[in-house]
């Protein structure tokens, strides 16, 4: 007869899980049919790097932010896996622009000119459709999660240690924890 326990069960469908929602990122629509979406699952040691970085980075934000990045650490850290999903800010087609401006610039030509550009959090300016494609993906990818019972946040503060650890070719980055605990640790936290 064979057994497997319950912490053994909840690892493997966490792990199940985020494979499904980094497929499910990877197949939500795109704007303009161009895909500049990246994303990853890390676990292990690699979850304590991460929260690392987010209490590194608690350190240099204005004091009503450190605090959530601080919190959103002790998440991380708790959780049995993570779901990054990041996208490059690149105008879509260059060759063929549309020029909408949205990005504050006049021509996706002078968004070109200007990017890689570091901010506190992320790399910029960025296309608005990129932008839109990162909301879709990771739309898709909670869905997956909450449609299968995982606990689950997208967190900004997780994102933005992660763009900085530059573990994905992404010029902004949201990351998802995962957790079966009996009461999800991602929201009522105080």
């Amino acid at each position: 007869m064979a057994r497997t326990s319950s912490s053994d069960a909840e690892r493997a469908a966490i792990r199940t899980v985020a494979t499904l929602m980094a497929a499910s990122a990877r197949t939500a629509p795109k704007t303009r049919g161009v895909d500049t979406t990246q994303t990853m699952i890390v676990e292990g040691e690699d979850i304590e790097l991460l929260a690392a970085a987010m209490d590194e980075a608690a350190n240099t934000k204005p004091e009503y932010l450190a605090p959530a990045f601080r919190r959103d650490a002790q998440n991380v850290r708790g959780s049995e896996c993570v779901v990054l999903i990041g996208v490059s800010g690149v105008p879509k087609k260059p060759e063929q622009p549309l020029d909408c401006g949205a990005c504050g610039f006049k021509t996706c030509k002078g968004l070109l000119n200007a990017r890689l550009q570091e901010g506190k959090d992320f790399f910029g300016p960025l296309c608005v459709f990129a932008s839109l494609d990162l909301g879709v993906a990771l739309g898709s990818a909670v869905k997956i999660a909450g449609d299968l019972n995982i606990d689950n946040r997208i967190m900004y503060t997780l994102g933005a240690a992660a763009t900085k650890l530059r573990w994905l070719e992404a010029d902004i980055v949201h990351g998802i924890p995962l957790s079966t605990t009996g009461k999800n640790p991602y929201f009522d936290r105080g």
